[in-house]
């Protein structure tokens, strides 16, 4: 069957998401959402498109793109091969790495704009990994309201600043105020109410995977054990758990918290 034509935006602008075949996780650690993030880089640079907003998760990408050199289409195919190749090579594996053809809706309003940027940037409170945005450090939103100097070198931010006020102090605290507004934005995403099956992971894998997601934060599994704040240990916990796949009785043994603690959380 013919696949349907990808709809062109007047504006040159796509919200894209990207996917892990069989909705499997496309990042494993720490290393991989770095090197994902300097590919997006470097083929900005050859290619000149804009990233307006990007958050990375553990099966799925969204990106705000504003096409540069060339069309949206051969970008996405140079950003999924390059992270495609180094992913096989890594963890010596063949076959496809991402789901079908990239997502993407178009872009061609700036209400829509905000919109988007904003989808994008609670994503991954949507899904329980963090209790505010901005403690995400795989998203674009600390290069908009902090100027983090890794995410500012990948995201063209005047764009969508400009869209709130010409005061750029002024710009960014409207930013925030409508990020943290009461939404139910329908855009393109993963079903989070899904049960998504996940692949064995010993319990080394499982340890030296928690360490590095607490360095993150500054923490350690001796703080996450003893930690008296219920709601900021349950985060964590979510996002071991779902950026890892282990069980409940690895967690257990692992963070020496008990199962009814892990499985509550």
């Amino acid at each position: 069957m013919a696949r349907n034509a990808r709809r062109l935006s007047s504006s040159n602008i796509y919200h894209v998401m990207i996917r892990g075949n069989d909705k499997k996780r496309i990042f494993f650690d720490i290393e991989d959402r770095k090197r994902f993030l300097i590919i997006l880089e470097k083929t900005k640079l050859n290619n000149n498109y804009y990233i307006l907003a990007y958050c990375l998760m553990n099966n799925h990408v969204h990106l705000l793109i504003r096409e540069g050199s060339e069309n949206i289409s051969q970008t996405m195919k140079r950003i999924n091969v390059a992270y495609a190749y180094y992913f096989n090579h890594k963890y010596k594996r063949i076959g496809h790495l991402f789901q079908d053809r990239f997502r993407s809706e178009i872009i061609e309003d700036d209400i829509y704009l905000m919109v988007a940027a904003r989808y994008i940037h609670n994503n991954p409170m949507k899904a329980g990994l963090v209790g505010r945005s901005e403690d995400y450090p795989w998203s674009s939103y600390r290069a908009y309201i902090y100027k983090d100097e890794e995410s500012i070198r990948l995201i063209n931010r005047d764009l969508l600043i400009g869209i709130f006020s010409n005061d750029q102090e002024d710009a960014v605290k409207q930013l925030i105020a409508f990020t943290n507004e009461a939404e139910d934005d329908q855009l393109i995403d993963v079903d989070y109410n899904k049960v998504e099956k996940s692949t064995s992971i010993t319990d080394t894998e499982v340890r030296d995977q928690t360490i590095e997601i607490l360095k993150q934060y500054e923490e350690s599994i001796d703080y996450l054990r003893s930690c008296q704040n219920k709601k900021e240990r349950n985060i964590r916990i979510r996002e071991i758990k779902e950026y890892t796949g282990a069980s409940v009785r690895q967690l257990s043994n692992i963070l020496g918290i008990s199962k009814d603690i892990i499985f509550r959380a």
